[in-house]
Formats: structure tokens, C-alpha cells, sequence
């Protein structure tokens, strides 16, 4: 018999809100399958379970706030009997059902009016056919959230809290060094035009994609600035899991991974990219998607600034940043000339890696967005 815990979604968790259980006692589990959904201030998250089973006790209710590690379950190893109750307590069998909750079918309309007025759709009671949640069940939410102070504006304040606890630990306590590298991207810009020449505008591939591949490839160059600083020593992932900083509608961030981006094609990340965003924003993430990353990509696209100096999230040891792609001048052959440029910044852990790793790694990534005909 073991325990299912709550685990750590983030360096800036410290505990979660049980909304629904995915399953019952005597369900049998495969490792990896979602098993319960979880509210931290950031997103609903689908949580998964790493050792397969069978469900013996769900031991918290749904609505209960819990503390990170706190158990959530218990389990039975396969092949593994349940234990005989004896006692006063034995009226609780172990295979007595407990009605689990499911994520609600929503409208569309409702999605876009919850998204809008910031309210958690895991919370509200469907009045529509097979209970699914209509507009109308979304604005009573919403009223009945504005009066109790559970709006939109709250939540946000609650997760700029957890965003600053964990900022301000990881500039506390990580040694960060900043190197940046202008790389210009005619190479990269006129191969994506060549790719999605044709394409419907839903398939095309997008400069992002291009430079979390690039960032990803990089990376398995460098496994000391891709893994962990964990009890005063730093452990290299043995994967390539790059977090995506994504801004949220109603403010705040959130840094899901992609998962063994350097090993997958480019369409794929650009398709994996797109469906984080998706539900990133709509709040129905993965644990693994939220605790895997083993370093970080933000990228502020068009409409950011030049550059981005970011903080790095602990536990990892780096984090990318691409600043707004502009026309600059550049020299290139001894002509003066006019260029497309993205500033790539690299924040880093001097505890894992030294400013001479870093240049290496930023140049490495300039050296891939020059040729991604060769990746």
C-alpha cells in the first residue's frame, strides 16, 4: 500500500485546492493517468500519478484545501490485497464508492464569459443538458464571486503573492549572471516563409516554435545549464523539457514545458506549443506539463521590448529570453545594411555554470537559427 500526495506544481506552490476526483475506490490506475484535479492561485491542473494500482481510500474531499505532500489517496500495489477493517472504524470499507468529480461540459459561450469575468468553471454547477454549464450558470457565478470577494481581481492578487514569493527567494538565493547575444534572422525568417508557403494560416509554424527548437538543441549541448540546483548540488535533467512563460488573460504567468523538445519535429512543438497556450489560459494544465520544465523560454514576440532579463525559476539553473524582433542596422561582410535582430538574453545560476558556458550556449543557439535547414 502507498500514498498519492499532493506533489509541487511550482517553485511558487506551497499547497492546492482538491476540486474533483478522476477516480473512484477500486479503479485500477496506470502510471501516468490523471487521477484528481487541482486549483493552485495560477490554473486548474489535471493531476497525474506515477505508479500504477488500484484505488483504495480517497482521504480528501473535494473543496479542501491541502498542503503540498499531504496525502490525497491510498493505493494498493498490483496484485496487492486489501487490508481487513476491524473495529468500530471497519463500517468504512475500503471499496465503499465515493463519487468522483468530473470536469464540467461547458458551452461555448460560457468558456469565453468565464474567461472573461475570471470565473473557475470547476466550481460551478451546470444547469444545462447532461449538467453542462450554460452562460447563465457562468454570470451567477460571477455575481455570486463579486460578492464574496472571489473575483477575478482576487485571484489575481493571490497569484501576484505566489509569483513574488518565488522571485523573491530565487533572487535571494540563486546567484544569477546575464549575458545577451543580438542574432539576426533573415536565415531563420525567410525559412519559415519557404515552410509555410501554402499552409493554412492554423498550420503554420510560427518564429517561437523555431526558437524553443533552437533553445531546446542548445540545451542538450550544455546539460549543465539544463537541470536542477537541489540540496547544494546541481543535478543535469536527463531530458530537455523547456517551460514556456505564458501570460495570462487576467495577469500573472505560467511556465508549462514542452516536453523532449529537442527530439521532437518542429511542427510538433509548434502544435504543442499552440495547445499550452490554449489551456494554459482556459486553466487545464498537466502536473507533469507544471513540474517537469528543465529550463525556461520567455519570449515577448511582437509587441514586447527589445530584451529580457528574466529571473530564473528555482529549482532550475537558466532561463532564455527573446526580446521583440526589429529592424536595426547591422553590419554584415563589411556592408552596412539594414537587418531583422531579436536580442536572445540567457539568465544562469553561477552556482551551476560560469559566464564562459553561457556565451558558449548563446552562440550556439545564434549558430542553429542560422541553419534550421540542418536540424
Amino acid at each position: 500500500m502507498f500514498d498519492f500526495t499532493l506533489p509541487s506544481l511550482g517553485a511558487d506552490m506551497d499547497e492546492g485546492t482538491l476540486t474533483d476526483w478522476l477516480v473512484k475506490p477500486g479503479d485500477q490506475i496506470e502510471r501516468g493517468q490523471a487521477v484528481a484535479t487541482v486549483d493552485t492561485v495560477k490554473a486548474a491542473v489535471d493531476v497525474e500519478i506515477w505508479q500504477s494500482g488500484t484505488i483504495h481510500r480517497l482521504l480528501v474531499e473535494p473543496g479542501a484545501t491541502v498542503a503540498v505532500g499531504t496525502p490525497l489517496a491510498t493505493l494498493l500495489s498490483p496484485g496487492e490485497s486489501p487490508p481487513t477493517e476491524r473495529g468500530p472504524d471497519s463500517a468504512e470499507s475500503a471499496t465503499e464508492p465515493a463519487t468522483p468529480g468530473s470536469r464540467p461540459k461547458v458551452s461555448p459561450r460560457a468558456r469565453r464569459e468565464a474567461e472573461r469575468s475570471g470565473v473557475d468553471l470547476t466550481g460551478v454547477t451546470g444547469t444545462g443538458p447532461d449538467a453542462a454549464v450554460t452562460l447563465d450558470d457562468v454570470r451567477r457565478a460571477a455575481a455570486v464571486g463579486a460578492a464574496s470577494g472571489t473575483t477575478a481581481e482576487t485571484r489575481n492578487r493571490e497569484m501576484r503573492r505566489a509569483i513574488a514569493a518565488s522571485m523573491s527567494r530565487s533572487k535571494r538565493e540563486i546567484p544569477h549572471f546575464y549575458l545577451m547575444e543580438d542574432i539576426p534572422l533573415h536565415a531563420a525568417t525567410t525559412w519559415l516563409q519557404q515552410q509555410n508557403a501554402g499552409r493554412p494560416i492554423t498550420e503554420r509554424v510560427l518564429l517561437a516554435a523555431l526558437q524553443i527548437k533552437a533553445v531546446a538543441l542548445a540545451a542538450r549541448e550544455f546539460p549543465d545549464l539544463n537541470g536542477f540546483w537541489r540540496d547544494n548540488e546541481f543535478t543535469p535533467a536527463p531530458g530537455v523539457h523547456v517551460g514556456v512563460a505564458i501570460s495570462l488573460r487576467h495577469g500573472g504567468l505560467v511556465a508549462p514545458a514542452i516536453h523532449d523538445a529537442a527530439d521532437k519535429p518542429l511542427n510538433q512543438v509548434m502544435a504543442e506549443l499552440g495547445d499550452l497556450v490554449t489551456r494554459a489560459r482556459a486553466g487545464s494544465l498537466r502536473s507533469s506539463e507544471m513540474s517537469d520544465p528543465t529550463l525556461t523560454v520567455t519570449n515577448l514576440g511582437e509587441r514586447g521590448a527589445d530584451s529580457v532579463f528574466g529571473v530564473i525559476y528555482p529549482p532550475q539553473v537558466a532561463l532564455v529570453g527573446f526580446g521583440r524582433p526589429s529592424e536595426r542596422p547591422w553590419v554584415s561582410g563589411g556592408n552596412l545594411q539594414v537587418a531583422t535582430v531579436v536580442t536572445a538574453t540567457l539568465a544562469a545560476d553561477h552556482r551551476a555554470s560560469d559566464g564562459t558556458r553561457g556565451a558558449q550556449f548563446l552562440t550556439r543557439i545564434r549558430e542553429l537559427l542560422q541553419q534550421p535547414d540542418k536540424w
